[in-house]
């Protein structure tokens, strides 16, 4: 979640998306009537993630309004840290971490670019992105900020909902 809060706006909303998926996912989990009849595993007691999933969207929400371009406040390691634990609390009370890697896709990918291109440079002294995170890759080509902003955000609902569907795959 750290290397993804590069650019205005870019981590606030995946965190809003992800944290609504799982807010979806704990309360599924957590409903002993739902959970039997979707057939996913009941969790007793985790229903009340989701109304901790619904603050995190609260607080990104009204976070991107000082966030949003041009950012008046910066989010920093404190805020990107907490949110990205926050997350992986959810993930593990749910009972659902590898469905996290699916959801929060964007910030493995983000994460992922930045140790492929360190590995690689000190093997090699090239680079294969442009720049590392990749968000930054995108700018170098010549994208403005907002535009990869805004297929980051796009590409986080698409992962959102695949994260989701895995939810029937057994």
């Amino acid at each position: 979640m750290n290397f993804t809060d590069g650019l205005d706006g870019l981590a606030t909303v995946p965190v809003m998306i992800a944290a609504a998926a799982f807010g979806l996912i704990a309360y599924l989990v957590g409903n002993f009537v739902f959970a039997r009849y979707l057939q996913l595993h009941f969790v007793p007691g985790v229903g009340e993630v989701a109304v901790f999933c619904g603050a995190m969207i609260g607080a990104g929400l009204g976070f991107l309004w000082y966030n949003a371009p041009p950012a008046k406040i910066f989010m920093g390691d404190t805020g990107a840290l907490a949110l990205g634990g926050g997350l992986g609390a959810v993930a593990v009370a749910t009972k659902h971490e590898i469905v996290l890697g699916i959801i929060g896709g964007l910030f493995v990918a983000e994460t992922l670019s930045v140790i492929i291109q360190v590995a690689y440079f000190k093997r090699t002294g090239k680079r294969i992105f442009l720049m590392a995170p990749i968000h930054h890759h995108f700018e170098k080509l010549g994208w403005s900020e907002s535009t990869v902003v805004i297929r980051f955000w796009i590409v986080a609902v698409m992962l959102a909902i695949l994260g989701l569907a895995t939810l029937k795959l057994r």
